[in-house]
């Protein structure tokens, strides 16, 4: 997950975007319920469509629902922007999209069991990118501009509809991944892409250490690697871009590594189930954590650098984003997975667990991140305690 430290902005930057129209109705209902709650000391809890549920702690803060502010607000194909209210669902906006033949390339997880695939906001709170994030970027990078509710119950405007509109800190791109712990988002602007012309996924077998050698190498050099995938044995990997492009990769990886290319439809399976958590490890992993029949185990989300070896952990692993990120099902302690990940120079969270498992932050960055949540809800309205203790104890 991407943390909201990766753009710190200053002590007092909450201020500096005081939005100057008038209030919708439906943010005005969530502004009213900010401010009660700041008045009586509660905390809320930020909840679209409910998808994210499983992730850190939930059982503290009232439900601020932001399903009411739903609907797309502006959409320029020609421009490759799309502007929508926060409680969109992320299958309406992606219809949208393909009917002008243009996607998300983050490719967010759809969470397909949830109704919706989740909101828009929520794809923006989380920061979780799919399968594509290592080669067209993160959540962060496609957002342009937010409008949110502070805990101060401000609404506040940050960024706007093209790329280079911002001086000073990106206080709109802070947004991904901060969890709803710094308020509210009504309504998020991203920049888009056209799909691509072809596509073609290969298959090698390999070890882990070998996968993790070869992607980095032909990352490393100008081919058209858009996604892959490492687990049980085999290295997944998909190409996108030009016919052309993919027709001369195709001939030189084949013969370099000795791989197979994978049937379309299948292909789309795969990548379908990697993206939305449905596929074979995944339902494996949800299954064995939470029948309890091996105890305390847990599936972690690691991220690390992209050629670091294999962490040496015992449990399954698969590996995406040219290695960058690992998930592993295992029962050791979350101490040990946490000292794997740092020696590493990266950082793990528990994403399937039966046990509440806080976010370990070296002290440094949990003192930056509570300057960034003081300055954005000096009264904790939104410190809720589910990925990290609480400030206020």
């Amino acid at each position: 997950m991407t943390s909201a430290l990766d753009h710190p902005p200053p002590s007092a930057v909450a201020d500096q975007a005081l939005a100057p129209v008038a209030l919708p109705p439906e943010v005005q209902r969530l502004q009213d319920q900010v401010r009660e709650a700041r008045e009586r000391r509660a905390v809320l809890r930020v909840r679209g469509l409910g998808s994210k549920d499983g992730i850190g702690d939930i059982a503290l803060g009232e439900v601020l629902d932001t399903r009411e502010c739903t609907g797309i607000v502006a959409y320029e194909p020609s421009e490759l922007v799309i502007t929508a209210l926060a409680g969109t669902p992320l299958a309406e906006v992606e219809a949208e999209l393909a009917r002008r033949g243009q996607y998300l390339p983050f490719e967010p997880p759809r969470w397909s069991l949830m109704p919706g695939g989740g909101t828009l906001g929520g794809v923006v709170a989380s920061g979780f990118s799919g399968p594509a994030r290592a080669s067209r970027g993160a959540v962060r990078d496609h957002v342009l501009g937010v409008r949110m509710l502070n805990g101060r119950a401000q609404w506040l405007r940050f960024g706007g509809s093209v790329m280079k509109n911002v001086a000073g800190f990106d206080l709109a791109r802070l947004m991904a991944g901060s969890m709803g712990t710094l308020g509210a988002l009504t309504e998020v602007t991203l920049k888009v892409m056209p799909r691509p012309v072809a596509e073609c996924t290969l298959r090698f077998e390999c070890t882990q250490e070998q996968g993790i050698l070869l992607i980095n190498q032909w990352a490393g050099q100008p081919l058209p690697l858009d996604a892959s995938a490492w687990w049980d044995g085999l290295l997944v990997v998909r190409l996108r871009g030009a016919e052309a492009a993919l027709t001369a990769a195709v001939q030189r990886l084949m013969p370099e590594a000795g791989g197979d290319i994978v049937p379309t439809a299948m292909a789309d399976s795969f990548w379908t189930g990697l993206r939305d958590h449905h596929d074979e490890f995944f339902t494996r992993a949800r299954t064995l954590v939470l029948s309890g029949k091996t105890s305390g185990a847990t599936l972690w989300r690691l991220s690390v650098p992209a050629t670091s070896k294999p962490l040496a952990l015992p449990g399954e692993t698969l590996i995406e984003w040219f290695g960058a990120q690992r998930w592993l099902c295992t029962s050791a302690p979350a101490a040990l997975v946490h000292e794997a990940a740092a020696r590493a120079g990266g950082h793990a969270l528990a994403w399937v667990s039966t046990v509440p498992q806080p976010v370990v932050l070296p002290p440094v960055l949990k003192r930056l991140h509570r300057q960034v949540q003081q300055a954005f809800d000096p009264d904790g309205v939104f410190d809720t305690g589910r990925l990290w203790p609480r400030a206020s104890g």
